[in-house]
């Protein structure tokens, strides 16, 4: 195995980090180094091997080779130190539904050693940071998915570790209920010390991050900041919604040449400059009979 230099201005380093199941490589020889206090996200789609990355680092599943640490511990050789420095939000959830939102908390607490003395103080300090602290008393299966993903991030905040790790943090959320965990995302990169490392396959949320790794097949494509991506793709992300999608998505392939799909119940496509492109959309659709709904222009492609 590689060894990993111990480097203090590293919240993530990992060298070659692979893993195999059987003759399938999901994790290829990847190379990372994120700064402390830096927003680090994984953009890719699925099956490109960001959530087998985040195990590995997490130490939930070992390398097949290559080194990794977290928070300055091997994620093989001191994988209980890493886990005492880091939080965890699953895709899945993971909370107890018939537990209140403080009682999932202080169980967690308990988990991770936090003394009984300074519990009730975090407690309030981290509810209060995703909006539920006046509900600490509520049942977790009378919250709504994004107030149970709120909670799930006040939780892995509890015990303040130094990275936090967000495994797509807003799937099967609707588009408003997303944009609000992202604001208090931002509101936890204000108020903690703390390194983020999140997996996203909407380029929008990756948007919020300081530096983007673009995966696919098991390896890193490119890493850059969100505007130097941006700049070398040079087109946009146009979403639009209307009353026959599949009529849309027909007339943009006919009158436009533009290839297009659903997703996130929308129809989606890449084309240079949207934003002058939309008036012409408008006018071509209505000419079909077709109503244009909805209509969403992002600079860069989702990567998918």
């Amino acid at each position: 195995m590689i060894d990993v230099t111990n480097d203090s201005s590293a919240a993530i380093e990992a060298h070659g980090l692979t893993k195999r199941y059987g003759e399938l490589t999901a994790v290829d020889g990847i190379d990372l180094h994120i700064s402390a206090g830096e927003s680090f996200g994984f953009l890719g789609p699925n099956g490109a091997g960001k959530s087998t990355t985040i195990k590995m680092l997490c130490t939930l599943a070992d390398p097949s080779a290559g080194t990794a640490r977290v928070a300055g511990y091997d994620v093989v050789t001191q994988r209980l130190d890493v886990r005492r420095h880091i939080g965890l939000v699953f895709q899945d959830q993971t909370l107890d539904a018939y537990l209140s939102a403080e009682q999932n908390l202080r169980f967690h607490a308990e988990l991770y050693g936090l003394s009984k003395a300074a519990v009730p103080d975090r407690m309030r300090q981290v509810l209060e940071m995703v909006g539920l602290w006046e509900r600490r008393a509520g049942k977790v299966q009378t919250f709504s998915g994004g107030m149970r993903r709120r909670l799930e991030i006040a939780r892995g905040l509890m015990h303040s570790p130094r990275v936090l790790f967000l495994d797509e943090p807003t799937v099967g959320l609707d588009p408003q209920t997303r944009a609000s965990i992202w604001t208090y995302i931002a509101e936890l990169r204000r108020s903690e010390d703390i390194t983020i490392f999140l997996t996203t396959h909407y380029m929008d949320e990756a948007e919020h991050c300081d530096r983007i790794a673009i995966m696919d097949a098991g390896g890193i494509v490119v890493i850059d900041t969100p505007d130097a991506l941006k700049a070398s793709v040079g087109t946009d992300r146009v979403q639009i919604s209307t009353d026959d999608d599949a009529a849309a998505i027909g007339a943009l392939r006919e009158r436009f040449d533009l290839d297009a799909e659903v997703h996130d119940d929308q129809v989606t496509f890449a084309v240079a400059d949207g934003h002058h492109f939309v008036p012409r959309l408008f006018a071509d659709l209505g000419v079909l009979g077709l109503a244009l709904l909805a209509v969403a222009v992002q600079q860069f492609n989702r990567t998918e």
